[in-house]
């Protein structure tokens, strides 16, 4: 259905008439419907969205306070939050968009404005983003971590989103979270995708090329070892746009490399230019584009070494940026961006392409507000129908929200406390330890907490809990080395996560320090010092080498939340920081 603006803003009269929109939402920005005006620009528009973590319905995302920026990255996107980000992007205060880009008076925003995202109207808007621009001139990019988040992505292994995305009218993706599903199942998924699976970075160990079982799957090239097509070219009109795949390069080492044993990722900075110069060789293509889960700054800094590259459309770090960020390097500029998670964002860049070159562009992250944007019907029978058989459970009501839960951001989160407090409980351990995902949804104070929401935050394929001693040092060996992860000033070191959050502990962090000494003042949550040699009960999920033996992590919040009947959080494990003044990263 070709959406102009003024049918699009008749079908916005109807959702009013019909009190899907608040009357509070329509009083506080007068014309909504300007939010999603994008004239055409240029030849060319790619359209894209990444780490979706699998969320289909509408939800409620809390941007973080908290994204310090080190070395570097200090005082730049995307390390800005509230105030500071909507200065930098000369965005406005106090309305839709800084409620969609930031945290800023979150709760009673969110209750002004509604849900975010949701695929049936994410559908909606790339059509009338697509139908509103050139025929043949668009491209729909997926940044990965898709079909990984929910309760069916997780029963139906990956086969939801991916049929979701067939709808959606993806063209190409790539991926992180995909690949935590076994070798067969990923391949299986690729060749189920209606697009293109593309992968530079992604290829079969070199022991392990002689005798690889999977080799009659798929796109395996038996000569480079790519396990995916390195890159697609796509056809736009009289253009030629080359994209290429850059999956997230410590997939083996941040997630169990048993269920991939034979599959090889890294940055492969070298091989990244090998692979646009070789399109550009042997393609001539018009414009060269990366899809990447890399992670901004790794895009950033990889911008800034490789030539040939038009633009990088990012994800990983779920940063939210509104505007694209260029970059020089030895072949001239780089445009980066990033668009958010959850289905909030779609990212829309409009390509002046002539002479082979980008010669201008225009580009807008447009927030997915599904109160602003009308469901489309047939992605929206298809979810309702996939989710049919798991309604009941999805929906029981386990206990009631006291305060906010939310998790992204660099230290803790409430619905992070929530999980530590229950490892720690139910396991009768002194210390929990959760790792520090970005990925899951937000729950509004005074909402039921649903057991779709616990799956929303903890559902992974090695969920399992455990219970186990470990000495102080062990337990600041982990805080340092997750520390490590997060604030190396060199972002090839940095794995894209947040904090390890912690139940039962609170610790000193000076996150400019140099690796192992970011890490003082450990002491239990009664106020007693943690020593190196004492053993400690810790409880913790999510382990990645091998397979822990306890129950799957949303059986033991599940029945927390039962048993307490309201998620309160007496204390909140945050870490006391140093260094940090001045840092426009932090609230």
């Amino acid at each position: 259905m070709y959406l102009n603006r003024r049918e699009f803003i008749r079908l916005m009269g109807l959702a009013g008439a019909a009190g899907i929109l608040p009357a509070t939402a329509m009083s506080a920005d007068q014309d909504h419907s300007k939010l999603y005006d994008m004239p055409a620009f240029g030849n060319a528009r790619i359209l894209h969205f990444t780490d979706c973590h699998a969320q289909l319905n509408p939800i409620y995302f809390r941007e973080p306070s908290v994204n310090l920026g080190v070395g570097e990255a200090l005082g730049k996107a995307p390390h800005l939050v509230g105030e500071r980000l909507l200065s930098q992007f000369g965005i406005a205060g106090g309305g839709i968009e800084s409620h969609a880009y930031t945290y800023l008076n979150f709760e009673e925003a969110a209750r002004t404005y509604g849900k975010v995202g949701g695929f049936a109207h994410l559908a909606t808007l790339v059509q009338k983003m697509r139908t509103e621009y050139a025929q043949g001139r668009s491209l729909l990019l997926d940044g990965g971590d898709t079909w990984q988040g929910s309760g069916t992505a997780y029963w139906t292994r990956g086969r939801d989103m991916v049929e979701a995305c067939n709808r959606l009218g993806v063209d190409v993706m790539t991926g992180h979270w995909e690949f935590t599903y076994l070798a067969a199942e990923v391949l299986d998924n690729a060749e189920f995708f209606a697009g293109e699976f593309v992968s530079q970075n992604c290829k079969v160990k070199e022991d392990a090329l002689f005798d690889y079982e999977l080799a009659d799957i798929g796109d395996f090239n038996e000569d480079t070892g790519h396990v995916f097509k390195p890159y697609s070219m796509r056809e736009m009109g009289d253009l030629r746009i080359a994209v290429v795949g850059q999956s997230f390069p410590y997939t083996p080492i941040a997630n169990p490399q048993r269920f991939i044993p034979d599959w090889t990722f890294g940055i492969d900075e070298e091989g990244m230019q090998e692979v646009v110069d070789m399109a550009r060789d042997e393609e001539k293509p018009d414009a060269v584009i990366v899809i990447s889960h890399n992670g901004m700054d790794v895009d950033l800094k990889m911008a800034s070494r490789v030539s040939g590259i038009d633009a990088i459309f990012g994800g990983h770090t779920h940063d939210g940026v509104p505007g694209a960020i260029p970059v020089s390097n030895p072949g001239g500029k780089t445009l980066v961006t990033n668009a958010g998670s959850n289905g909030k964002f779609l990212g829309v860049m409009d390509m002046d392409i002539r002479g082979k070159k980008l010669r201008d562009f225009r580009y807008r992250l447009l927030p997915v507000f599904s109160n602003l944007l009308p469901a489309d019907g047939e992605m929206q029978d298809f979810i309702d129908g996939m989710r049919k058989p798991y309604v009941q459970q999805l929906t029981e009501e386990l206990a009631v929200a006291d305060e906010l839960l939310f998790r992204r951001g660099n230290f803790n989160g409430t619905f992070d406390q929530v999980i530590c407090d229950a490892l720690r409980i139910e396991g009768d351990a002194q210390v929990s330890l959760s790792p520090g995902f970005r990925w899951g949804t937000t729950v509004l104070g005074g909402q039921a907490i649903t057991m779709e929401h616990v799956m929303d935050q903890t559902c992974i394929t090695y969920p399992e809990t455990y219970v186990n001693e470990m000495n102080g040092e062990t337990i600041k060996l982990i805080l340092e080395d997750v520390a490590d992860n997060l604030f190396n000033k060199d972002p090839y070191y940095q794995q894209g996560g947040d904090m390890v959050r912690v139940g039962g502990l609170d610790y000193v962090m000076d996150p400019m320090a140099g690796a192992g000494e970011r890490i003082s003042g450990m002491q239990l949550d009664d106020g007693t010092p943690i020593e190196a040699s004492k053993i400690y009960k810790v409880a913790g999920w999510a382990t990645v080498g091998s397979q822990s033996p306890g129950a799957p992590i949303w059986e033991v919040v599940a029945d927390y939340l039962r048993r307490v009947k309201v998620a309160r959080i007496d204390k909140l494990n945050t870490p006391k920081l140093k260094n940090v003044d001045g840092n426009p990263g932090i609230a």
